[in-house]
């Protein structure tokens, strides 16, 4: 029976799901949460550790030398050093597509924030202003249709094809940045490269991995490429943008809005400028989050530990 232990359990499952099942495959051990300076010392002895966002470097993994296994609680895994654990013979998997569909929604909850500002008029309803208004209706922000706008898609994966096809039944243009053939993509969504993308999308949205190649794709130089008044939306990888930079177009008026549900460090600094900067929206990483995607996620782990058990991995990276 394997020893498995989960370093940072909260975030996937707070309570409302069960870890039970995982006791099928051996003795199981939860902590809610894993700090640094306790990663050793949690995971040592195990078997197979599940993570969500704690860095396994290779010189954690030098310390472990039990470790056969490694599941990513995620989609992504860049906390994790692959490399290493390959040269380590420990298998890594993740949990790819269970949260397409939250992502997207929530991709379109901050497009559509900032096109129509639900928000800001329901409080302002709360405070009467509607009640006490001259005429039937007010408003005070600029409101924005999406048809006819054009959307650039950065990356299109599961999510970001997912979300170039909405757009499309929204009535809006979409240009996309993807590896995929073009004749392969479906009718109405065009291939282009980032300079094309960046001097002709009203809205660009960003749903690619974090590699060390794209690290601040979006830096001072691109995002000044961008047209005035453009919108900046990331539900992917905080580091694919450089949040001064963002913060400073939004100052200055050259980018309308940047809605994300990720930081480059997570929690922010209370320092990060884009606390403070004027038309940022910013949720706390809650995309994949709804209890339909963490069940999902849970079903995969279960799968990915039992066909390792079984000696037949699957969703390896």
């Amino acid at each position: 029976m394997m020893k498995i232990t989960v370093l940072d359990g909260y975030a996937a499952n707070p309570g409302d799901l069960s870890w039970e099942p995982l006791k099928e495959f051996g003795e199981l051990t939860v902590y809610p949460r894993t700090a640094p300076d306790e990663l050793v010392e949690h995971a040592k002895g195990a078997d197979a550790i599940l993570t969500n966002k704690c860095n396994i470097t290779d010189e954690v993994l030098a310390q472990l030398p039990e470790l056969k296994y490694i599941g990513e609680l995620a989609t992504g895994y860049n906390n994790i050093d692959v490399e290493a654990a390959h040269r380590r013979g420990i298998t890594v998997t993740a949990i790819p597509a269970y949260s397409t569909d939250s992502v997207v929604q929530m991709t379109f909850a901050h497009i559509l924030n900032i096109t129509n500002r639900v928000e800001h008029y329901a409080e302002e309803n709360r405070n009467q202003r509607w009640s006490f208004n001259h005429d039937f209706c007010y408003w005070d922000t600029p409101l924005t249709e999406l048809a006819g706008k054009t959307l650039g898609v950065v990356g299109l994966g599961n999510i970001g094809m997912r979300v170039a096809k909405v757009a499309r039944d929204f009535g809006m243009d979409v240009f996309a940045i993807t590896s995929k053939e073009a004749v392969d993509l479906p009718e109405g969504i065009q291939k282009t490269t980032l300079e094309g993308l960046l001097g002709v999308a009203d809205i660009i949205t960003l749903h690619c991995p974090l590699t060390k190649d794209n690290y601040h794709l979006f830096d001072a130089e691109q995002i000044a490429k961008m047209k005035a008044g453009a919108v900046l939306i990331n539900t992917a990888r905080g580091a694919l943008v450089d949040e001064a930079a963002v913060a400073a177009a939004l100052k200055d008026g050259h980018l309308a809005a940047y809605g994300a549900d990720v930081m480059e460090t997570e929690p922010p600094h209370e320092d990060n400028p884009l606390l403070t900067a004027p038309n940022a929206y910013l949720t706390p990483h809650i995309a994949w989050a709804t209890k339909e995607a963490r069940e999902r996620l849970m079903e995969t782990c279960i799968r990915n530990l039992k066909a390792f058990a079984a000696g037949k991995a699957i969703n390896k990276v």
